[in-house]
């Protein structure tokens, strides 16, 4: 098949508790990554801010905004001069007392393409996500036949992205139904660090369980998959707990899930990378997982557990 390559950026930094400075860094990544000839760049998880969910206050609801609002309007922004696909996230204020972790799709004319809502909340300490989001909606069909919500890729420019967030990442439901609904990558702004009091092999097993699920999902989907982390310690401002040191590690894995660029596990970098996404049908007519798929034996997956 034809070559169709995609160069896609994504970019690893520490976050502040200065909104400014926090955007100050994306900004300079988004600009090294297109200077670096990137269509299509990716920011992390909630990269306005620091990670806030380590403890339950409602005053911290005043960091959310509207889509479209100040976040939306600073990324399009960017990528319409530096004429790129540009993926951030933010913490939605949807209506009052209703928020969402959502990520937003901006296209290379500065205008939405659109958004997804994080579908898998944690809650766990130092990750409380349940007292502060509100999972994203179930597939519905529009009133002009379209589809919204749920697993459904976005429409780009520059493909279908399978856009999900963070703890997403770990259900093999998610991607596959991504895929399924033709996702040409998958996409995963992230979040995720340890506890620094765990002893070290503890938090390497951790780390290396989250890249291996992911590779995981580019082999099982035929799929790209680009992750995008954090790096840095964030104390919890309570005191209640160690706090999260964030472990980077922000990669690109090919369909057969190939490492095809790695970032270090507490350095900002700017990662650039070329994906042949016509690499994914080669691989899927080696590997035809979606035909020998036994759609007809899958109805327990819809149930919680098989009692």
């Amino acid at each position: 098949m034809a070559n169709k390559n995609l160069k896609v950026g994504l970019v690893q930094q520490a976050c502040s508790g200065d909104r400014d400075t926090s955007n100050a860094a994306s900004e300079a990544g988004i600009r090294e990554a297109a200077a670096r000839g990137a269509q299509l760049v990716m920011l992390q998880e909630l990269h306005t801010s620091l990670y806030f969910c380590q403890h339950e206050s409602t005053d911290l609801f005043d960091l959310a905004e509207t889509i479209p609002g100040p976040s939306t309007e600073w990324l399009g922004r960017l990528a319409k001069e530096l004429n790129i696909v540009l993926v951030g996230s933010l913490f939605e204020r949807r209506a009052p007392g209703l928020y969402h972790n959502t990520a937003v799709v901006l296209e290379r004319d500065g205008t939405l393409a659109g958004q997804y809502r994080k579908m898998h909340i944690p809650d766990d300490p130092g990750y409380y996500e349940k007292f502060y989001f509100t999972p994203g909606d179930a597939t519905e069909t529009t009133p002009q036949g379209g589809r919204r919500g749920g697993f459904m890729p976005i429409p780009t420019s520059v493909g279908r992205l399978g856009l999900l967030v963070c703890w997403d990442q770990w259900y093999p439901e998610a991607a596959r139904l991504m895929a399924l609904a033709g996702a040409d990558l998958l996409l995963y702004p992230t979040a995720i660090g340890n506890n620094p009091e765990d002893p070290e092999d503890e938090r390497e097993r951790q780390r290396e369980a989250w890249v291996t699920i992911q590779r995981a999902h580019a082999v099982a989907n035929g799929l790209p998959v680009v992750v995008a982390n954090r790096i840095g310690y964030e104390p919890d401002p309570t005191g209640q707990t160690p706090g999260q040191r964030f472990w980077g590690t922000s990669f690109v894995a090919g369909p057969q899930g190939e490492f095809l660029a790695r970032a270090s596990t507490d350095q900002p970098e700017v990662l650039v990378v070329d994906v042949d996404l016509a690499r994914s049908e080669n691989v899927r007519r080696w590997w035809p997982f979606l035909r020998d798929r036994r759609i007809e034996a899958y109805g327990d997956l819809v149930r919680r557990f098989r009692d």
